[in-house]
């Protein structure tokens, strides 16, 4: 017999592996972000190991409580995320690895017996991640074999697995879509991927997708993205979302009287998202205006800051100034601000990655004085103290990064078999002691960590009872936990964390909102410090007596866009001044504005109208000139007289548009415009049913088609007409035409440039469903189009009538973004007017020119070709059509049209 435990398992040479009866993993980053090329750098003691080492303080805990999931012990997977959302993907495949087995069933050993294969571990939840990035590229994984039958080849009703190594094919997937929203299908497996996959039935699939999706539980990611339940319906957090974090600085801002702040970010999920969520929970609420939003580049260049500090002071009465920004960044803003001499000006109101942290302000108290930041309630955990304070080289063996930490916590280095040491470097004697030889402090989020791992704890313990009530250790109901089951427990905990405070999940996953705020002192304190000045849960409690500014200020400094005005003074985007004269107490109309025919917005509309309207009226005069002509009758004189209508129609709406809204006008315009091009384009259309269906019929037989006289096509073009003029009529009775002055779109910050806009009560909305059923007959009319391409070139209108519908579809296309993208400008009515009458114009142009232009032109300069020639009967059209499909087809064979 052999073992093929180590072929089976990946390779796990960068984490801690604690055996137990249940797994659960963990991610921690145990390392920074490495250097170019290199995807882990330097140890992170505080932030990697203390959070790891709480992780293992807790399960040692769970499994010496006899009253906590008796007989079973809970064992972990703890990887190291290198704080960076890629590497941490690679990493987190270890979990997943096991869910698909390679079929072992054709392996013997040298004795013909089967081989004794290592039963894969199993993770069944984790605990993690860090950095909201992470734990977002993590989820992804985790809940991916959720829609597992799509998510991976199948056919035939099998799901189709690797033979080879799976976790290295859904690396390469997931690391190009990096961020996945949704998870999407994989393309059918090709004949050699077939080769290679062994099959499982589906039925086998639902259990392995019920019982291998993963919850996830951090501690640390606060990214408002991650509480919706749609797309990360696994993941749960013992820490609130950044949006209350932004609810808890808006209140800030409103206690305190402010009305116009700042807002500054880290480019990044944390800055980013956290000031948006500030933004529109302002926006919401209303009564906080945002003077400026600037973001702090991930690589800032020389004087960036500077810059930034000089852009805030282009609002200067906006003195709040709203931070989410890491450590580093909050320390280069103040110090910009002190170089610009600006201490005492900018009031800070900080996120938690502020807190109540010394390091960003070392050196800069008199800058950051005043500063309000909040922080999560947190306690620090006496027992974890005790625990971490004792560990040593020999009895934390356990711990895989451990003497990585002794090194760099002891700033001396340990002697390796083969290594030399630098003797430079102090040599470690092993009988140091955490806390007496070094430093120590408890790291902020241990408490959570703590926390995420007992609520694991807690939902398995109340699995286990509802479904092992009679086992005391894990029963066939647990092997394996399905994860969906798990994750209901998870969300069902409630009990009191590790600082005594309660913790509890929404149906979101989210944990409640618990902030201390903070605000940074200097003066009535033996030493300057941060002083708690309130707290937050789900509502504000602040003491503002407490509170004191720069100087030493009892009063709350301003933040306002502009102060009260004094009697005899009014508001304007300047800075205030006394108007002359008495005080005014009576009002002024609004001054009313319309389209003016001299305005460039109507002069070039219209002089493009009026030059179709001469191309139109020539083109009409020629046809009644030359009626009974070969080329006229040939084009279908009654149609075309209908059609030249409609674009005569098409036209004269230009100056219907820009005309003085009156009720005659706006009734002419509901009427008109929606009018011209359901004629234009109900002839147009009825001309190609017609060519089409004569042709299909063609194929089929030498009968002709009905309705393809010049009376049938009249009709069925008047009743297309119809639809139009009936839809409007309907209107008309629903909401009569009239003229309204809105006084909105024109309503500029200055009072002074404030203009009501006289206008037809015609919406952007109402616009466009009057053209709607223009622009169906004239997707329509392309889709005829399209099928007719192929005729005969004797019928010469076909392809000129594509080529008008193809054209059409383009400027009508480019119509709508332009139209719909002038929506906050200023003279948005003069812009849309202007667009809607030359893509109308336009539109008419091309019909006129390739449908009728061609034919004056031959009429007028080439009257010997203006002739009677042989007609076609319907069976030669047949023929012909005969003969363009063998062409199609590949023959060369000529068939002579000889019926006529």
């Amino acid at each position: 017999m052999v073992q093929l435990g180590a072929s089976q398992q990946h390779v796990h040479p960068h984490s801690i592996k604690i055996p137990g009866d249940i797994t659960l993993g963990g991610l921690f980053p145990i390392h920074a972000r490495g250097p170019h090329g290199l995807p882990c750098g330097e140890l992170k003691k505080e932030k990697g190991i203390h959070r790891m080492e709480a992780m293992l303080y807790a399960l040692d805990q769970i499994n010496s409580d006899p009253g906590l999931l008796p007989n079973i012990t809970l064992g972990a997977r703890i990887l190291d995320t290198c704080s960076r959302d890629t590497y941490a993907l690679e990493q987190s495949l270890t979990f997943v690895q096991a869910l698909i087995q390679k079929d072992t069933s054709d392996i013997r050993c040298s004795d013909g017996e089967s081989p004794i294969i290592r039963k894969p571990e199993r993770v069944v939840g984790v605990i993690g991640a860090s950095a909201s990035s992470v734990s977002i590229m993590v989820a992804n994984i985790l809940r991916l074999f959720e829609g597992l039958p799509h998510a991976v080849y199948s056919r035939g009703g099998k799901l189709l697995t690797w033979n080879g190594d799976i976790v290295g094919w859904w690396k390469k997937y997931f690391e190009e879509l990096l961020n996945p929203t949704n998870m999407s299908s994989v393309k059918e497996a090709e004949p050699e991927d077939l080769e290679e996959a062994s099959s499982i039935s589906l039925a086998e699939v639902a259990k392995v997708a019920a019982s291998h999706q993963i919850p996830q539980v951090s501690y640390a990611s606060t990214a408002p993205e991650l509480s919706d339940n749609n797309r990360y319906d696994f993941f749960s957090r013992v820490v609130p979302p950044d949006s209350y974090q932004a609810q808890t600085m808006l209140d800030i801002v409103k206690a305190l009287g402010w009305n116009y702040v700042s807002t500054l970010a880290s480019e990044g999920n944390y800055g980013e998202s956290g000031v948006e969520a500030f933004m529109q929970i302002s926006r919401e609420a209303g009564g906080v205006c945002i003077a400026q939003s600037v973001k702090i580049p991930r690589e800032p260049t020389a004087g960036e800051f500077d810059k930034i500090i000089k852009r805030l002071m282009e609002t200067s009465n906006a003195r709040g100034v709203i931070i989410f920004a890491n450590e580093d960044d909050i320390k280069r803003v103040l110090e910009a601000a002190k170089r610009a001499n600006l201490t005492g000006h900018f009031l800070f109101v900080g996120s938690d990655s502020w807190g109540a942290k010394n390091s960003p302000i070392a050196e800069l108290e008199d800058v950051a004085e005043g500063a309000v930041t909040i922080l999560q309630k947190r306690a620090s955990i006496d027992g974890f103290d005790q625990y971490f304070m004792s560990r040593s080289l020999e009895n934390n063996r356990r711990n895989i990064w451990f003497n990585e930490f002794w090194e760099d916590d002891f700033r001396c280095k340990l002697t390796r078999p083969g290594v030399k040491l630098d003797p430079d470097k102090k040599k470690c004697t092993g009988e140091e002691r955490i806390g007496q030889d070094s430093s120590y402090e408890q790291e902020g989020k241990v408490q959570f960590v703590i926390d995420a791992v007992y609520a694991v704890a807690y939902a398995l313990h109340s699995m286990h009872q509802d479904l092992c009530p009679s086992s005391s250790g894990v029963c066939s109901n647990m092997d394996p936990v399905e994860g969906r089951s798990l994750l209901n427990y998870i969300r069902a905990v409630n009990f009191n964390g590790s600082a005594g405070t309660s913790v509890l999940f929404n149906e979101n996953g989210d944990a409640p909102g618990r902030y201390d705020i903070f605000q940074f002192q200097m003066t009535n304190h033996s030493l300057p410090g941060y002083r708690v000045i309130g707290q937050w849960t789900n509502n504000l409690r602040l003491n503002v007596e407490d509170m004191q500014w720069s100087g030493g200020l009892q009063s709350v400094p301003e933040s306002i866009c502009s102060f009260p005005c004094l009697p005899g003074e009014r508001k304007k985007m300047v800075k205030v001044y006394p108007a002359a004269g008495t005080v005014r107490t009576s009002c002024r109309p609004t001054p009313i504005i319309k389209l003016e025919w001299n305005a460039p917005w109507a002069l070039v509309p219209a002089s493009i109208a009026l030059l179709g309207i001469l191309a139109t009226s020539a083109v009409v005069i020629t046809f009644i000139r030359f009626n009974d002509t070969p080329i006229v009758r040939a084009s279908g004189r009654e149609l075309s007289y209908v059609l030249l209508t409609g674009i005569f129609l098409i036209y004269l709406i230009t100056f219907l548009m820009i005309a003085e809204p009156s009720v005659l006008a706006c009734a002419f315009r509901r009427l008109l415009l929606g009018l011209g091009m359901a004629i234009t384009y109900s002839a147009m259309l009825t001309k190609t049913n017609r060519i089409y269906r004569i042709f299909e019929q063609g194929k089929r037989s030498v009968t002709p088609p009905k309705f393809i006289s010049p009376a049938s096509q009249l009709i069925i073009t008047f009743v297309l007409i119809s639809v139009q003029v009936l839809g409007v009529f309907v209107w008309f009775a629903v909401i009569p035409p009239h003229t309204i002055i809105d006084y909105e779109e024109l309503r500029p910050p200055n009072p002074d440039l404030a203009r009501g806009i006289l206008k037809c009560d015609m919406s952007d909305l109402s616009i466009i469903c009057c053209l709607s059923y223009s622009i169906i007959l004239m997707v329509t009319c392309t889709v005829y189009a399209v099928k007719s391409r192929g005729v005969p070139e004797t019928f010469n209108e076909a392809k000129p009538i594509g080529f008008t519908m193809y054209t059409t579809c383009i400027i009508w296309l480019a119509f709508i973004p332009i139209f719909f993208g002038t929506a906050q400008s200023t003279e948005k009515m003069f812009i849309q007017t202007a667009t809607l009458t030359i893509s109308m114009s336009l539109s008419a142009f091309v019909s006129l020119g390739m449908l009728y232009m061609p034919k004056v032109y031959v009429i007028i300069f080439h009257p010997e070709q203006n002739v009677q020639k042989r007609k076609r009967s319907f069976k030669a059209t047949r023929v012909s059509q005969k003969s363009l499909d063998e062409k199609q087809n590949g023959e060369t064979k000529i068939v002579p049209d000889r019926s006529q």
